[in-house]
């Protein structure tokens, strides 16, 4: 499956670089995530709880940032295990685009794969739910970046 998106955010680009490689931001922005833990700058675990239709999973994982480009961007690679749900894998590309001194545009281009009982589930509730999470997790970091700047302000 395949997600492509841009998002504006209300904050300049190195605020929006800082919150992206925040673990306690994303942790807070990711759809159920239970922990995040920055192991190395490029390097990350989770523990992410999430349901897809009728499959209940805990993914455990790993997150690898390379290409990166600071303030402006990395590749995201990743992978999870969530027992007999199966596992997912994938990658993003991130990339942030000065649009004024206090907005920015936060452009990605993901895909993932699933397999296990995930998989058989079929992909228009797959695209849909990843879909929705995706969009959850750029509300939330429209929010906390809104939030940061009002606070900072």
């Amino acid at each position: 499956m395949d997600l492509k998106d841009s998002v504006l955010l209300p904050c300049d680009r190195a605020t929006a670089w800082a919150a992206l490689n925040d673990p306690d931001v994303l942790a807070r922005c990711i759809p159920g995530c239970e922990t995040l833990t920055m192991d190395a700058p490029d390097h990350m675990t989770a523990v992410v709880a999430l349901k897809v239709g009728p499959v209940k999973a805990r993914f455990e994982g790993e997150v690898t940032l390379s290409e990166i480009v600071p303030e402006e961007s990395y590749l995201l690679s990743g992978h999870g295990k969530g027992g007999v749900a199966g596992f997912a894998k994938g990658s993003a590309r991130v990339r942030l685009e000065r649009v004024s001194a206090d907005e920015t545009m936060l452009n990605y281009d993901a895909s993932a794969d699933v397999g296990g009982k995930l998989a058989q589930l079929g992909s228009r509730l797959l695209d849909s739910t990843a879909r929705k999470l995706a969009a959850a997790f750029f509300e939330n970091i429209r929010t906390a970046v809104g939030v940061t700047e009002e606070v900072d302000g």
